[in-house]
């Protein structure tokens, strides 16, 4: 079996997953693993498929034939997974919006050589003053040889900076 990594986005409509799903099953293919959402009118995703050798170029080709129905779909070989040298942390950040939390914070990590696995943002009026209230959840992937402590203090300091509470934790 070959394995297929695809990104999907489209304008959001009834029946758009079934279209992509159906493709990977004509081909004998099996939808294993995804992560989707609907954002500002358009539909995105990202998906992990398994297809018989044989009938890998056919899939392909008949995932970027749904163009035509106006469903982007941008193919990748699945790489292989990198041995576990690393922990997963959870963190959450809550603090006022403002430009750049996203870019300051992911700036202290890639320093550490913190992978960001997942990452899910939004912003909402907070509940007694109706300001933006900007809130982060990720999925981190911590190096063995990293220290929590000196992550914390890290990522403290920088919270501090923005104006934002940070909690982490471990992701066990």
């Amino acid at each position: 079996m070959n394995h297929l990594v695809l990104t999907v986005i489209a304008e959001d409509q009834p029946g758009l997953v079934e279209k992509i799903a159906s493709c990977i099953s004509t081909h004998g293919g099996n939808w294993l693993e995804s992560r989707m959402s609907r954002m500002a009118g358009q539909f995105a995703g990202i998906l992990k498929v398994s297809v018989p050798a044989d009938a890998h170029a056919e899939l392909v080709a008949s995932l970027q034939a749904l163009n035509e129905q106006g469903i982007r779909v941008l193919l990748a070989e699945s790489g292989s997974e990198p041995e576990r040298s690393f922990k997963p942390i959870l963190l959450d950040l809550v603090g006022n919006d403002r430009p750049g939390i996203v870019r300051d914070i992911t700036r202290v990590l890639s320093e550490l050589s913190v992978n960001v696995e997942s990452l899910d943002t939004d912003v909402a009026p907070a509940p007694m003053s109706n300001e933006p209230l900007f809130h982060a959840e990720a999925k981190l992937a911590v190096p063995l040889s990293l220290s929590l402590d000196v992550l914390q203090a890290r990522l403290e300091t920088l919270a501090d900076d923005l104006m934002v509470e940070l909690v982490l934790r471990g992701d066990e």
